[in-house]
């Protein structure tokens, strides 16, 4: 079997092995869940509820604002107790915070939408964009926009992505073993929606068993190819992964249907299976919670807005004589480092992983020795070490030049580099100052 795959890339420890062979477990209901406003890019949500009100499970209680955006329903059944700023992954956000009743009331909203065969794709965009599905792989894009495409644009491929090579993280294998018919279903609910005939479900050969079970599943339906992924980091890159599955190259600044290609992440399409089959929107997710420090590594089945601390201390905590180094939302390439555990959940929120104080340690930079490897293992084709270089500098025309808004922030040339220097942070704040200084431009042409 011939594997498919992109040019570049790393092969950093996996640390699969904690919590791959972990079914999946419902997490214990917390008593209290702070939901978000803002989980989603794009515009907040605008609070339709107040201090007071009693909510059911599937409710919207958070309204789209602008195209993209996302509604925010409610992961629980009780009583609204305040709308005020909370802790979040990266910061603070505006949060519903909901008293759980534990009735597991659901909505009256909340109901099947019909058959597959039955509805048109604009059933399937409208369903998508009332539940609040948004991209479940981390960027947590308003799925309806992404099956909108311009009317100039015209998709040919609907590419899933169950690569999930981001370290540690094991939520998506899990979904696909266990649950590899709503990963098909809403695969034929995304190709209807945007009327392509073909469709990929991309795995990394690691996951044998999931492999197999989605293969299984899809095997009735002769439009859809399950591809065999090499075990490489980034290959669940959007860009990466539309190249090794279909040879198109998505130009530099362009997006994927650019080549005819929308990606989405195989528990992204699970969702948009469970909004169609029962009608529940986006409110709870898989986490993986993991690490060397964790006692007991889990799969969970948790609520959005539940605290960190909370899910932890399901999995027993951290081990006893272990001493926590970091605490990281997501996987240690693409996550971010957190101060607290006390922030609660997301729709994103695809693992919680806690490293010990030996593997959390920062290197000690040295001084660049134009080895030329953080070029060699570059997905985008970039030169990091002049890009950083010129964000060390503020010299962010430089930078642009360089294509640094082409970096897909994967952290590839911060693992490779010889001299341990710490690419990505200063590629990262050049993306930041350069979409400012756009943002700027396009505000004084409008004026």
């Amino acid at each position: 079997m011939k594997l498919l795959t992109f040019k570049g890339g790393i092969h950093p420890p996996y640390g699969k092995e904690y919590a791959n062979k972990k079914p999946i477990e419902r997490a214990k209901a917390p008593e209290t869940v702070y939901i978000p406003l803002q989980q989603h890019i794009g515009a907040p949500a605008k609070c339709i509820v107040e201090v007071g009100d009693e909510v059911k499970l599937g409710q919207k209680i958070g309204e789209a604002q602008g195209f993209v955006s996302s509604n925010i329903h409610s992961s629980v059944s009780g009583v609204v107790k305040a709308i005020k700023p909370s802790g979040v992954p990266g910061g603070t956000s505006m949060c519903v915070v909901i008293e759980n009743d534990f009735k597991e009331e659901v909505h009256e909203s909340v109901k099947p939408k019909g058959d597959l065969e039955s509805l048109s794709k604009e059933d399937i965009v409208e369903i998508v964009k009332e539940a609040g599905i948004v991209g479940m792989g981390g960027a947590t894009f308003p799925n309806h926009v992404k099956i909108s495409p311009p009317p100039d644009s015209k998709a040919e491929y609907v590419i899933l992505n169950g690569a999930e090579c981001e370290p540690y993280l094991t939520a998506d294998d899990r979904l696909m073993v266990e649950n590899p018919e709503d990963v098909v279903y809403g695969l034929r609910a995304l190709m209807k929606a945007l009327d392509v005939k073909k469709g990929f479900i991309g795995i990394e050969v690691n996951k044998p068993e999931a492999i197999a079970n989605v293969t299984e599943a899809a095997k009735s339906f002769a439009d859809i190819e399950v591809v065999s992924l090499q075990v490489k980091y980034p290959e669940g890159a959007e860009k990466q992964l539309i190249y090794a599955c279909t040879g198109r190259e998505v130009p530099s600044g362009a997006l994927p249907i650019a080549v005819g290609a929308v990606v989405d992440n195989v528990a992204t399409s699970a969702a948009i299976a469970k909004a169609i089959k029962e009608g529940m929107p986006l409110v709870e997710r898989i986490t993986t919670i993991t690490g060397p420090c964790i006692k007991e590594p889990k799969n969970l089945i948790t609520k959005v807005g539940t605290k960190f601390s909370e899910l932890v201390e399901q999995c027993g905590g951290v081990k006893e004589g272990v001493t926590a180094g970091k605490l990281i939302a997501g996987g240690p390439m693409m996550g971010l480092a957190q101060y607290t555990d006390d922030i609660s959940t997301n729709k994103g929120s695809s693992g919680i992983l806690i490293l010990d104080e030996k593997e959390a340690k920062d290197p000690e930079p040295m001084n660049c020795i134009k080895c030329g490897r953080c070029t060699d293992v570059c997905p985008a084709f970039l030169q990091p070490l002049f890009i950083s270089a010129y964000s060390l500098k503020n010299n962010f025309d430089e930078a642009e030049k360089h294509r640094a808004m082409d970096c897909i922030e994967c952290g590839s040339c911060s693992f490779i580099c010889p001299a341990r220097r710490l690419l990505l942070p200063s590629i990262r704040q050049a993306k930041r100052e350069i979409g400012a200084k756009r943002r700027k431009a396009a505000a004084e042409k409008k004026k």
